[in-house]
């Protein structure tokens, strides 16, 4: 496995990989990477050679959220891409993505209108920026995208449409503790008792889902019913649970033909999000 900081290193290497005929898979992340992350890695393994990038991307971060204080820990990131099965770890400084009097963007609407979008208004307008920049750089046959992140998930599937980039998006399941908590790198925010209090995200998912196999369809009694079970919890105060559009990612009615059941919850300062896709009958 190979680390490199220029974009110069990674077309160099990904040519000579073209040259030999091998296909690409590339799995982008902020780093501080956890089984969620090596899940993909191991899916994009499909291919004959993996690239993955760790930056902690500055443009999708709000002036009151955590960009300052997100984890870091390139040795343990490098050892669980190793572990993964990673052929190359792209590790830019933000001076290598972002030149001075950088002034292009990637942005979108509906999609990106709801959810996370609403709550963080500038977030969605980075995450397509960024993630253009790193499809250009790699050109990878393939990406892989963790369903938890669901928002982000069909933003890039629509931007990769829409302007017509030749890259298979993949979506890949939640991973999660064994006592149902979704993986993610903000886990390690919560102290002991927020750990414990988190458990009310998974539980009202966990509910979703129940109700939806029930034959339960009206969103209004779906989100009544998580809202109960987030709502017991003290230590937890909702952003947002909302029933929305797999296409649209609006707001809909009913789960009939299929919906995205999502959330997101603060417990104590951390934000914290998680969902169930009802693909209908």
């Amino acid at each position: 496995m190979v680390v490199v900081k220029t974009i110069k290193e990674v077309r160099d290497t990904v040519k000579q990989w073209r040259k030999e005929g091998l296909t690409v898979g590339f799995v982008p992340t902020m780093g501080y990477l956890h089984e969620g992350h090596q899940s993909l890695i191991r899916a994009a393994g499909e291919n004959d050679r993996v690239v993955v990038s760790i930056f902690l991307n500055p443009m999708q971060f709000g002036p009151t959220e955590d960009l300052a204080t997100y984890p870091k820990d390139i040795e343990r990131d490098k050892q669980k891409c190793l572990e993964a099965g990673a052929d190359l770890i792209f590790a830019p400084e933000v001076s290598e993505m972002y030149e001075d009097n950088f002034q292009s963007y990637v942005d979108m609407n509906l999609l990106t209108e709801e959810l996370c979008g609403l709550t963080r208004p500038c977030h969605f307008r980075g995450v397509c920026t960024v993630v253009t920049k790193l499809f250009n750089i790699v050109k990878p046959d393939k990406a892989y995208f963790g369903k938890k992140d669901a928002q982000q998930l069909a933003v890039i599937k629509r931007m990769v449409a829409d302007l017509n980039m030749d890259i298979e998006i993949v979506g890949c399941p939640i991973i999660r503790e064994e006592d149902g908590l979704a993986k993610s790198s903000r886990n390690t925010y919560l102290n002991a008792d927020e750990r414990k209090a988190a458990l009310v995200l998974s539980k009202a998912v966990k509910k979703a889902e129940e109700l939806t196999e029930n034959g339960v369809r009206n969103s209004a009694e779906i989100i009544s019913a998580m809202t109960s079970i987030v709502e017991a919890e003290p230590l937890a105060k909702i952003d947002y649970i909302k029933i929305v559009s797999l296409d649209t990612m609006q707001q809909i009615s009913s789960t009939e033909g299929g919906a995205l059941i999502a959330m997101a919850v603060y417990i104590g300062k951390t934000r914290l999000i998680d969902n169930f896709f009802y693909e209908g009958e």
